[in-house]
């Protein structure tokens, strides 16, 4: 068994399969969200057996963040060398052609996931795939550009299901706190180029576009701000989770003192919000059934990424008798 955990260790660590969970729940939360609203939300798969949306939704967001992580990786070898040896292609415990080999199959098993979803969703996934190769090659040098560029990616993600999407503020949360937290894991980190305070302000005036556009499409579809079969109470518990995510991530960097290490672990705890997120608009609508299978999926995912950061431990530091 442990010769098998050592072989998988560095394409788990390759694709960070750990907050993988976070993209699942998004997916999973338009199609839920589209079934249990009815009338009120017009889009695919409104009928027949949920299991296999479900698992076609899981396998296209696992295989899609799996792409974005290698591609970033492989891209990263040279600089990897010099600041992250120990990662596995520049230590060697994973070659190049096996990164691009999982590379290129990782994608194409997004794409078959997407078909699954439907036309529209395989043309979304295209798409999604080509903004991850834009910022992993180009935007993410650039500080202004590349938060702006990862927070749509996070948005274009959680659309592949239904890009017909008539309730946006979900949509809006995921890119404003994906925006968030890898501003302050970008500082915390000393990244460089550095995030400079023009930086900050082009980058703010971008997500304000983006999320004028996603406001105007949104209202235009539902013909209002706010949809009139949405309760206004189901904000309530995606803001008390922001603002708690916010003391948390404070206490969090008080504890541990900045670093790497503080961003590494607000942007892993960052991708476990985003499921919270989603559990709590649907239970703040009332979609009981819903809420429980996407509170499920969060409790498998904070349970999942605990286990797998214990292997990686046991397997890169085990334990041994000292005499």
């Amino acid at each position: 068994m442990r010769t098998v955990l050592v072989r998988l260790a560095p394409l788990l660590h390759l694709t960070r399969i750990t907050t993988a969970f976070a993209a699942v729940g998004n997916v999973w939360f338009v199609i839920l969200w589209t079934r249990a609203s009815g009338p009120d939300e017009p889009g695919p798969h409104a009928e027949g057996p949920l299991a296999p949306l479900l698992g076609a939704g899981a396998v296209m967001a696992v295989a899609l963040f799996a792409f974005a992580n290698a591609l970033n990786d492989t891209l990263d070898l040279r600089r990897d060398r010099i600041l992250h040896p120990r990662r596995p292609l520049p230590s060697g415990r994973l070659n190049l052609d096996a990164a691009i080999g999982f590379l290129v199959l990782s994608l194409m098993v997004a794409i078959l996931g997407s078909l699954a979803l439907g036309t529209s969703a395989a043309v979304m996934c295209l798409l999604t795939a080509g903004a991850v190769f834009f910022y992993n090659a180009a935007a993410r040098f650039v500080p202004s550009v590349g938060l702006v560029a990862l927070s749509l990616i996070y948005g274009a993600h959680m659309l592949i299901p239904n890009v017909d999407l008539v309730f946006v503020w979900p949509v809006w949360v995921v890119m404003t706190h994906a925006l968030l937290v890898a501003a302050v894991t970008h500082r915390l980190s000393e990244r460089r180029p550095t995030l400079s305070p023009a930086a900050i302000v082009t980058a703010t005036l971008g997500w304000v576009f983006w999320s004028g556009l996603l406001l105007y499409v949104g209202t235009k579809r539902a013909g209002s701000v706010w949809p009139d079969f949405v309760r206004p109470s189901a904000a309530l518990g995606p803001i008390v989770l922001a603002a708690l995510y916010g003391v948390l991530s404070w206490r969090r960097v008080r504890q541990i003192g900045g670093g790497p290490r503080a961003a590494d672990k607000l942007s892993r705890y960052g991708a476990l919000w985003l499921t919270l997120y989603q559990t709590a608009w649907l239970l703040g609508q009332g979609h009981m059934h819903e809420g429980a299978i996407l509170g499920g999926l969060a409790a498998a995912g904070f349970l999942g990424m605990t286990a797998l950061r214990e292997m990686y431990a046991s397997i890169e530091q085990p334990l041994v008798y000292r005499r």
